[in-house]
């Protein structure tokens, strides 16, 4: 049986044995999506997005959840790269922050500032982790369920027991919950990867490139 939401609701509802949980078991779900989000990385979740950068603080994607690559395109591909807040303003500093095309970011009140501030519109390219998708009566499945069922068992129930006042369950839940969510990890990791030849390189921090007024 495939699982919905409406049965992963129901399944959490006969693993507990309980049939007055109706109106907070999708909370369960809710707190489970949230660790998900923050503990899984897999290929599933990769997005592309493109978008015109001229200014110098863009609005990040509503879904985004961590960088994978950011890129200016156009006559080449340009990486920009991650700097810290205080690393992007020294580099201001030093060139009287005079506009180029960009070549590092950081993260400001939930944007992203690039630097050198943008001399033209250049086209960017974000390839990024995305939130999972949210189960609700509006979104009956989404690939993590689909997948692995297990986990989103498992996820929800873990929340279930301090709320039930049974904490001797959580180690239970957990540790299986804990397992699936390895498991999906490493099989992304497996898919990726094997057979690639993967190295993995250090990369210092080049001098920005930058256009001349």
């Amino acid at each position: 049986m495939s699982f919905t939401f409406t049965t992963l609701k129901s399944a959490i509802g006969d693993f507990l044995n309980r049939d007055d949980l109706t109106a907070v078991i999708p909370t369960f779900i809710t707190l489970a999506e949230a660790d998900f989000n923050r503990r899984i990385r897999h290929f599933e979740m990769e997005k592309r997005a493109s978008a015109e950068i001229d200014t110098q603080y863009s609005a990040k994607p509503s879904d985004w959840l961590e960088t994978i690559r950011f890129q200016v395109m156009g006559d080449g591909t340009y990486p920009i790269e991650l700097a810290s807040n205080a690393q992007l303003m020294e580099m201001r500093r030093n060139v009287n922050d005079v506009a180029g095309r960009p070549a590092y970011y950081a993260f400001v009140d939930g944007q992203f500032e690039v630097f050198p501030t943008p001399d033209v519109a250049y086209t960017s390219e974000l390839i990024y982790y995305a939130k999972i998708d949210a189960l609700s009566d509006s979104t009956a499945t989404n690939w993590l369920l689909e997948g692995n069922p297990d986990l989103y068992l498992y996820g929800a129930l873990t929340h279930s027991a301090p709320y039930l006042g049974e904490d001797q369950r959580i180690q239970v839940w957990s540790a299986l919950a804990e397992r699936a969510l390895n498991e999906i990890t490493n099989s992304s990791h497996a898919a990726k990867y094997n057979g690639t030849g993967l190295r993995l390189r250090h990369r210092g921090m080049a001098p920005a490139n930058r256009r001349s007024a």
